[in-house]
């Protein structure tokens, strides 16, 4: 499910204040190098539920 693009301009990564991309159902942040995901179509922006990046992942995101 597409977050709706409005609400993906508002939200910015809580460790990093930085962009966020979304990828199927997570947000990912580059500068973290963390996944936060889309519960129910509802973005948990917590550290602690979000999963790390692997090295592969980040250079998968465009900048």
């Amino acid at each position: 499910m597409k977050l709706d693009r409005r609400i993906l301009d508002i939200l910015v990564c809580p460790v990093t204040k930085g962009k966020l991309v979304q990828i199927d159902n997570e947000l990912w942040s580059k500068q973290a190098g963390l996944a936060y995901p889309i519960k129910d179509g509802i973005p948990v922006m917590l550290e602690s539920d979000a999963r790390n990046l692997s090295q592969e992942e980040l250079d998968s995101i465009k900048n």
